[in-house]
């Protein structure tokens, strides 16, 4: 079995690195990733990885961003010149956990008529910037009992999709759904989930939402949205410093159950890089020679509780975005009925020649 993963990354030298070598040790095989006009150091390391051969690397240089077109193309790219058998839709700060064992001991088995597998996002939160390295520090991920009821939040419930190979693929943007594949999806189990890192410190989280508001002249993302009425530095500072979570909300939030203390990231690349603290500027990973080197241990049963319990309020925001969204058609439907109710009917011209 043959393991692709795809992402398109700008700017993000603090976690690419890690990214990719906890990936080639998880299971994957090739790394295929669109470099869009990096600056910050983040093109040096995709470009060590592909000479060592396992990262096929592409540029994009334009200002603006495309996600679904680029993750499309290097999708079908995966299936027709790498031959790969799976394809991990993924973004740079996400790490695709396996349940039990490597990414290749839970795709194996999956019969051929399913090749959608729905992989939940599980978001870690930004606490105090201290100087460590986010992996030392964000050791802390909310357990949701509730779906968000805030649209514009960045840490609603979603899922991302590891697909079965195809050359006809065609990715969405989000890289929540695909089109153009025959194969069903597996609804009913959830063997990887994704360890999420959006907001890892004060500077990155500036960074990102000014990158993503000059690549996305229009994104229908609520918490891009927000960020776009921060657009000037400062504001987007006083953004982060509001939903980071301090001492108390942490205390509170552990107690309470809705956060949740998770060093399965942190104590598996301490163990990749053999140290004892991950440094702030990057360890150097070795990678895998044949079989994967990050085997994932079976979890505790408060964990699977968990788990269960954050499965069901995904499918709760999944239902109240699928109910939100027949909403806004709703009413679009009667805004352009009220604007057709209102314009004068046109007699015929036989009726207006017989009136005469």
């Amino acid at each position: 079995m043959k393991v692709a993963l795809t992402l398109v990354v700008r700017d993000e030298v603090d976690i690419v690195d890690a990214h990719i070598a906890f990936h080639l040790n998880a299971g994957v095989d090739v790394v295929l990733v669109i470099d869009h006009g990096s600056s910050d150091g983040t093109s040096e390391i995709l470009e060590r990885y592909a000479r060592e051969g396992h990262v096929r690397l592409f540029r994009e240089e334009g200002r603006g961003t495309d996600q679904g077109a680029w993750m499309t193309r290097l999708a079908q790219l995966a299936a027709t010149e790498e031959r790969a058998d799976w394809v991990l839709l993924s973004d740079g700060d996400e790490f695709w956990w396996p349940r039990s064992g490597s990414l290749k001991d839970v795709l194996e088995p999956i019969p051929a008529r399913y090749g959608l597998l729905s992989a939940p996002s599980r978001s870690f939160v930004p606490l105090s910037d201290d100087g460590r390295s986010f992996l030392e520090r964000m050791t802390v991920r909310l357990a949701m009992h509730t779906a968000v009821s805030d649209p514009a939040g960045p840490f609603r419930p979603v899922s991302k999709l590891a697909i079965r190979a195809h050359p006809g693929i065609r990715v969405r943007d989000g890289n929540h759904s695909v089109g153009g594949v025959p194969y069903a999806r597996l609804e009913t189990w959830h063997p990887i989930e994704i360890l999420h890192f959006p907001l890892r410190s004060s500077a990155q989280c500036s960074a990102k939402y000014e990158k993503t508001l000059e690549g996305w002249a229009v994104n229908p993302r609520g918490d891009i949205a927000r960020a776009r009425r921060f657009a000037d530095e400062s504001r987007l500072l006083a953004y982060y410093e509001r939903i980071a979570v301090d001492d108390e909300e942490l205390a509170a939030g552990l107690e309470h159950g809705t956060l949740a203390l998770d060093t399965r990231l942190r104590d598996a690349l301490r163990g990749l890089a053999d140290v004892d603290e991950l440094p702030e500027e990057g360890a150097r990973f070795p990678l895998p020679e044949g079989s994967p080197r990050l085997i994932a241990a079976d979890v505790g049963v408060a964990e699977e509780v968990r788990y269960a319990v954050e499965l069901a309020v995904l499918h709760e925001a999944n239902a109240v975005r699928s109910r939100r969204r027949a909403d806004d058609l709703g009413s679009r439907v009667a805004s352009l009925e009220h604007a057709l109710g209102t314009l004068a009917p046109r007699r015929p011209r036989n009726a207006e020649r017989n009136g005469r």
